[in-house]
């Protein structure tokens, strides 16, 4: 029992929220069983971009909620290969607020309160990773379980997530790899799940005042609570297991390409589209910023740490710039 302990917390980046005896003790609960998957999964992507960028080290942060939980935020920042690559795990439980419970409603959540409260547990990794080099894609994963009490005791649960990548230049390579990937990850479970949940993807991730995708999409699903909570926690499980071997390969392949100011610049330009989306769009930030006690600094960890607007840029008709923006406006296929 000990060495097994022992053997985890080595595997993590920080002791967990619920604690490591506590965890081992309901192990068999899914609730502890994805708290222990997204502690295992921020260790894993840590070490694994942490190798590629020997210079920088991770901040390990832990935080509590007063509310009700708490977290750890592990951030890498101005490195060699990495200009800012976050990993952060929350588990956070307590009330929901009313703000958030009207954000969920909307979405077809019937959740019928006791005294107006709802008693809630949320869990979940969330990573953004903005590398150096134009030519090496940011990447965002996110996979999260989330639990209702309703007035008479039932629960409501349900899981989403999912996994993009966006790069600044268009590689074709890479971007099937990124998507065969995530496609392996998926057909295990189901063959239905990949073409649904990259066309989910690729229209959630849509800046509609652009009129353009975030980046080149992967997966990404929500409210997710069928066929069995064992079934999709084990497909969440091969989703996050697939990250570093979705994006660890593409890092190193192009880590140390050279790269023109120009090329810096177009990055930094798509940086701001980005931020544009995280701050507009996104319902996880959003989320965050309406929950009581949530921790503004790890809810922004997925803003770059630069970006830039410049007035009606347009890049030049078929210029490498203009091939991206293509496909941004119009998604491809990328395993077919």
């Amino acid at each position: 029992e000990d060495e097994k302990e022992e053997e985890l917390r080595q595997r993590f980046m920080a002791p967990p929220v619920s604690g490591l005896r506590e965890l081992r003790r309901r192990r068999r609960e899914l609730r502890s069983r994805m708290e222990l998957l997204i502690m295992e999964t921020q260790g894993e992507v840590c070490r694994a971009l942490a190798a590629l960028d020997p210079g920088a080290a991770f901040a390990v942060d832990t935080w509590e909620r007063k509310e009700g939980g708490g977290g750890i935020s592990c951030v890498l920042q101005d490195g060699e290969v990495f200009e800012k690559a976050g990993v952060n795990v929350s588990v956070v439980f307590g009330l929901l607020s009313e703000e958030a419970a009207r954000q969920m409603r909307s979405r077809g959540k019937s959740l019928k309160a006791k005294d107006g409260k709802l008693p809630f547990c949320a869990m979940g990794v969330s990573s953004v990773i903005h590398p150096k080099n134009p030519h090496v894609p940011t990447m965002h994963f996110n996979y999260r379980y989330f639990e209702i009490e309703e007035a008479d005791g039932t629960k409501q649960w349900w899981f989403g997530g999912g996994t993009d990548l966006t790069p600044t230049y268009l590689n074709e390579e890479d971007a099937i790899h990124f998507h065969k990937t995530l496609k392996e990850a998926c057909d295990k479970h189901d063959l239905k799940l990949y073409p649904k949940y990259k066309k989910w993807c690729d229209d959630y991730f849509y800046i509609k005042h652009r009129g353009e995708r975030r980046g080149i999409g992967g997966i990404f699903f929500d409210d997710v609570d069928s066929p069995s909570k064992e079934e999709v926690f084990q497909f969440v499980k091969s989703c996050a297991k697939a990250v570093v071997p979705c994006y660890i390969p593409i890092v190193k392949r192009h880590c140390h390409d050279s790269f023109t100011p120009e090329e810096k610049l177009w990055q930094q330009l798509r940086r701001g589209r980005y931020v544009e989306f995280n701050l507009v769009y996104d319902r996880g930030t959003k989320f965050g910023l309406l929950t009581p006690g949530s921790r503004i600094e790890s809810i922004l960890m997925s803003l770059p740490l630069t970006a830039r607007w410049e007035y009606m840029h347009t890049p030049p008709e078929s210029s490498k710039e203009a091939e991206i923006l293509e496909v941004l406006r119009n998604p491809k296929d990328w395993v077919h």
